[in-house]
C-alpha cells in the first residue's frame, strides 16, 4: 500500500491557505507497490482494452483513406499493438519508469493523409497497392523523422528545456493534455447515442454511486466496483449492441450509423488472420522521401510535447514526484528509438503516451508499473492471435468514447491540481495559465475546423513538408499550450518570482545535483538493477 511522503514545506506564495499535498488522497497502490497477482491481471487486461479503442479510432482514420481494406486494417491493428507492447515495456523499464502505456499517436494523421493524397489513384492497378505504396512511404518518412527525437532526447537538449518547466506552466499543458482530446470524447458518443450514453451514465453510476451504497454491507463489494466496474459496463452495454443488432433495429438506417452502432460491421472478425506475427518491412522496402521525412518531424516533435505533459499527469495520478529533467530527456530519446523499430515494423504511426490509461490510473487508484507492464503481455499476445484480438476490437467505438469522456477529464483535473504549488493569487500566474490554457484548445481548434472544411490545413506555402509541420504542431493542444505558458513564465517579470511560480517546491524535483535533488527521484526514477551500468551515467 502506498503511504504519504514526508511534505515539502517549502513556500508556495501568499495565495496558498492550506499547505500543497503532493500526494492524492486514497491512493491504493503507488508506482513501485503491487496489488495481488490476480488484481494485477484483471487491471493490466482494462488497461488493454482502453487504449484498443483509440488504436481502432486511428486505424480506422487513416487505412481508408490510405486505400487500405478491412484486412489491411487488421493488420495495421495487429502492428499497432505490438509495438505499443514493445515500446510500453522499454519505457516502464528504462525509459521513465512511469506506469505509462504507448500508443499510436493522432498526432501523425496530418502526415500521413499528407502523404496518402501525393499518391493518386489512378497510379495503381487496385487500391491495395496504392496503400501498400503508401504504407512503405510512411515507413520511409518515419525512420528518418525518428531520428530527431533521438538527437532531442540522447543530447540532452530536452533536459535543458525540461528544466524551464514550474507549476504555472505544466497546470495549463496537462489541463490540455486531457481536454484536447474532446473530439474523441462526446462527439463519437453522439454517433451512436442508444449505445454511448448509456454507457457513459451506467459507468458513473456503477463506479461511483454504487459502492457507496453498498460501503455499509460489505466492503469487498466497494472494492470490486470501484476496481473493476468498467469491464463490468463494456460487458453490458456491449451484449446490449448485439442485442439491438440481431433484433434488426440498424436494418434500415444509414450506412454510417451501421458502422458506428452494429456489432458486426468492423468486419475485423471476419477479416483478420489467426496468426501474424508483425515482422521487418511486412509491407515492402521502405521508400524514402525527403519531403515526407521532413513533414514527419512535425508528428514526431509534437508527440515530444505530448508525452512530456502526460509524465507529469502520470506522476501525479501515480503517487511519483514530478519526473527529473534527465529523465524526460531519456524519456523523449527512447521515445525516438521506439519510433525507429514502428517505422522498420510497418506501424503507419509512431507513438506517444496514451491519455486514456493515465486517466484509468486515476479511476482505479492504482498506479503499479507492474500492472502496465503485465499489460504489454496482452498487447501482444493479441497482436499475434489476429482473431482474438479482433473480437475486442469490435467493440462499437462509442463504448469507448463514453469512457473516454470519464478518462480524459480526470487528466484535465490533474492539470487543475498543479495550481496549488504555485500562488493562485497573482494576476501574472493568472494570465499565463488562463492564455496558455485558452489558445491551446482555441488555436488546435481553428486548424481542425479548417481542415474539416478546406481538406486541408490552414498553412498553404509552395513547400508541402513545411505546411505539414505547421499543421501537426498548431493542431496539437499540448505543444501550443506548453510552447506558449514556458516562453511566457520564463521571460514575464520573473525576477523575484521564485516562490510565486512554485519553483521553490519545483526545482528539487527537476535538477539531480547532489544536496539539492529531492531523494525520492531515485525511488521512483532508478533504473532496475545493474542496468545503469551498460548506460551512460548523465542518463541516470
Amino acid at each position: 500500500m502506498v503511504m504519504q511522503p514526508p511534505m515539502m514545506h517549502a513556500p508556495v506564495g501568499a495565495g496558498a491557505i492550506h499547505p500543497p499535498h503532493e500526494q492524492f488522497h486514497h491512493l491504493s497502490y503507488c508506482v513501485h507497490s503491487n496489488p495481488s497477482w490476480v488484481q494485477v491481471a484483471a487491471l493490466a487486461f482494462l488497461h488493454y482494452l482502453v487504449m484498443l479503442g483509440s488504436t481502432v479510432m486511428l486505424a480506422s482514420t487513416i487505412v481508408p483513406a490510405m486505400g487500405g481494406t478491412a484486412g489491411d486494417k487488421a493488420r495495421v491493428i495487429q502492428s499497432f499493438l505490438f509495438m505499443s507492447g514493445i515500446n510500453t515495456l522499454l519505457q516502464t523499464l528504462v525509459g521513465t519508469r512511469l506506469p505509462t502505456v504507448m500508443n499510436a499517436s493522432f498526432a501523425f494523421v496530418v502526415p500521413v493523409l499528407s502523404i496518402a493524397k501525393d499518391f493518386d489513384r489512378n497510379d495503381f492497378a487496385s487500391n491495395h497497392q496504392r496503400f501498400v505504396h503508401t504504407m512503405r512511404a510512411t515507413q520511409g518518412a518515419l525512420i528518418v523523422a525518428s531520428i530527431l527525437n533521438m538527437i532531442l532526447g540522447f543530447s540532452t537538449a530536452w533536459e535543458a528545456y525540461a528544466k524551464k518547466f514550474s507549476p504555472v506552466i505544466m497546470a495549463p499543458v496537462v489541463c490540455v493534455v486531457g481536454l484536447g482530446l474532446f473530439a474523441l470524447g462526446f462527439p463519437q458518443v453522439g454517433k451512436c447515442v442508444e449505445i454511448g450514453l448509456p454507457m457513459l451514465i451506467l459507468a458513473v453510476v456503477v463506479q461511483q454511486y454504487v459502492p457507496h451504497y453498498f460501503s455499509h454491507i460489505h466492503g469487498r463489494i466497494t472494492f470490486l466496483f470501484e476496481r473493476y466496474s468498467l469491464l463490468l459496463c463494456i460487458g453490458i452495454v456491449w451484449a446490449f449492441a448485439a442485442i439491438l443488432t440481431a433484433a434488426g433495429a440498424y436494418n434500415h438506417v444509414s450506412l454510417k450509423t451501421q458502422q458506428h452502432c452494429r456489432t458486426d460491421r468492423s468486419y475485423l472478425m471476419s477479416s483478420a488472420p489467426w496468426i501474424k506475427i508483425p515482422y521487418p518491412f511486412q509491407w515492402g522496402t521502405p521508400i524514402f522521401t525527403a519531403g515526407h521525412s521532413f513533414g514527419m518531424m512535425g508528428a514526431v516533435l509534437v508527440s515530444a510535447f505530448e508525452s512530456t505533459g502526460a509524465h507529469f499527469a502520470t506522476a501525479r495520478l501515480a503517487g511519483a514526484t514530478p519526473p527529473p529533467a534527465n529523465v524526460l530527456s531519456r524519456s523523449i530519446g527512447l521515445q525516438g528509438i521506439g519510433m525507429f523499430l514502428e517505422g522498420i515494423f510497418g506501424a503507419p504511426a509512431g507513438s506517444s503516451v496514451s491519455v486514456e490509461n493515465i486517466g484509468l490510473l486515476g479511476l482505479t487508484k492504482v498506479g503499479s508499473r507492474r500492472v502496465i507492464q503485465i499489460s504489454t503481455g496482452f498487447m501482444i499476445f493479441f497482436s499475434i492471435f489476429g482473431k482474438f484480438g479482433a473480437f475486442f476490437a469490435s467493440i462499437p467505438l462509442p463504448i469507448f468514447a463514453a469512457i473516454f469522456c470519464i478518462l480524459f477529464g480526470i487528466v484535465a483535473a490533474v492539470g487543475v491540481s498543479y495550481m496549488q504549488f504555485a500562488n493562485n493569487n497573482s494576476t501574472r500566474n493568472i494570465y499565463i495559465i488562463g492564455l496558455s490554457l485558452f489558445l491551446g484548445i482555441s488555436i488546435p481548434q481553428y486548424f481542425h475546423e479548417y481542415t474539416a472544411s478546406a481538406g486541408t490545413g490552414p498553412a498553404r506555402t509552395n513547400a508541402g513538408w513545411f505546411n505539414d509541420i505547421l499543421n501537426t504542431v498548431f493542431a496539437s493542444g499540448p505543444t501550443v499550450a506548453l510552447i506558449v505558458s514556458s516562453v511566457l513564465d520564463n521571460t514575464l517579470d520573473v525576477r523575484g518570482r521564485e516562490s510565486d511560480r512554485g519553483l521553490s517546491w519545483f526545482m528539487p524535483f527537476l535538477h539531480r545535483r547532489k544536496g539539492y535533488s529531492d531523494p525520492r527521484n531515485k525511488e521512483f526514477y532508478n533504473f532496475p538493477i545493474r542496468v545503469h551500468d551498460f548506460i551512460p551515467s548523465r542518463f541516470h
